[in-house]
């Protein structure tokens, strides 16, 4: 089964209880970009998803396929 991937990056900043404030800090965004990503209005590009992986110690595909 494949996750939509807005809806990952949520339940993956929740898992690690960040919020949007702190993950945006850790990233280098502003909060209203990750809530851009969350609400798929726009996604995160390749540099931000390489940070967002190395934050939560995920690989790549566990953004997209529900294990």
């Amino acid at each position: 089964m494949f996750y939509n991937v807005s809806t990952r990056l949520e339940q993956l900043r929740k898992k690690h209880n960040f919020t949007q404030e702190k993950l945006a800090f850790l990233v280098g965004v502003s909060r209203q970009t990750i809530y851009k990503w969350e609400a798929a209005i726009c996604l995160p590009n390749y540099k931000n998803i390489f940070k967002l992986l190395k934050i939560y110690n995920v690989e790549f595909l566990d953004l997209f396929i529900k294990l």
